[in-house]
């Protein structure tokens, strides 16, 4: 899973880094807690389960779809999260940003910090000229944080995904190169 191209970026507070096998355990530790995929569309019930989200990090960077990393410390010593960009269309210039960050460091500003580092490797390296965020409605806390990450609130998707076998609407929220 690892090759020497992928892009990592560290910054004095974070270390965006490609996801290694040693982090199935707390990728599966994310996407099987309740309080975290409540609002995420992916969960996970058991390790080997857990085993085909690790495919997808890998998979988004071979096809070029998509690029996601580990959000980790910057010495590399605790994973926080994960972060990244995937259905990059380069016909239009566009991608969607995704996230999600284990309990234990919510409220640490560490994805407001995260958020423009992938940006800004969406729009440098990737030449993006949009990012979209899909937020349920009623993630009031993931709405905050675009807010805050100067994403502006598009429209609503009405009823637009049956998730848990109801029907839920999702806000767009886009941020624009320079914009």
């Amino acid at each position: 899973m690892t090759t020497s191209k992928f892009p990592a970026i560290k910054t004095g507070e974070l270390l965006l880094r490609q996801f290694i096998e040693t982090d199935l355990e707390n990728v599966f530790k994310g996407l099987s807690h309740p309080d975290i995929i409540k609002y995420y569309g992916v969960s996970y019930s058991t390790l080997e389960e857990t085993k085909a989200q690790m495919k997808f990090f890998s998979d988004l960077e071979k096809n070029e779809t998509g690029t996601w990393w580990a959000v980790c410390s910057p010495d590399n010593k605790t994973f926080y999260g994960a972060g990244g960009l995937n259905n990059v269309s380069k016909a239009h210039q566009k991608a969607e940003i995704g996230f999600w960050l284990l309990t234990d460091f919510w409220g640490q500003g560490i994805m407001t910090t995260a958020m423009p580092l992938i940006c800004n490797y969406g729009f440098e390296n990737l030449g993006l000229h949009r990012i979209e965020g899909l937020v349920e409605s009623d993630n009031l806390n993931c709405k905050k944080a675009m807010a805050k990450l100067d994403f502006q609130y598009e429209g609503t998707m009405r009823d637009c995904e049956i998730k848990n076998g109801k029907f839920i609407s999702l806000d767009i929220y886009s941020k624009i190169k320079n914009g």
